[in-house]
Order: structure tokens, then sequence, then C-alpha cells
């Protein structure tokens, strides 16, 4: 692991989609050199990839709330019982 992989995996979901964001406007601007382009997507890349993997293990730790006859909430069930 790199030392911008270890940057981008001590990443907040926040934190990795606000660089990620500047990734892709320097990119859409145009203005910095190929070799520096190809940098940029590598880490845009990199970025993303850890942005998903938050959302997934986020998604796997939702919990669906159920509510008895009188609405009341009574448990939960995970995710992956629905």
């Amino acid at each position: 692991m790199t030392a911008t992989d270890a940057d981008i995996a001590a990443m907040s979901f926040e934190q990795a989609m606000k660089e990620l964001e500047t990734v892709v406007g320097q990119l859409e601007r145009g203005e910095v050199p190929l070799d520096a382009s190809i940098r940029l997507y590598e880490r845009g890349a990199a970025l993303k990839a850890r942005c998903a993997a938050l959302l997934k293990e986020a998604e796997e730790r939702v919990e669906k709330i159920t509510l008895g006859a009188d609405g009341a909430p009574t448990g939960t069930v995970p995710v992956e019982g629905l």
C-alpha cells in the first residue's frame, strides 16, 4: 500500500467525496499536463472505490424497523432479512 493508498483508506466518506469532486473539477477544466492528469485520474479512481466501499458498509448496517399492529416499533430486522 502506497502513502497515497493509506491516505485514501483513512478518509471518511465525506472527505473522499470532497476530494473526488476536486479531482473531477481539475480534470474537467483540462488545465493540468497529461502526466498530472493520469495521476489525478488514478487518484480519482481510488477515491471512487473508497466511497463505494464506505457506502456498501453503511448499507450493510442499515436495519429496518419492524412495527407491531399498533404501529409501535417492536424491533429491527437486518437488511439481509428483507
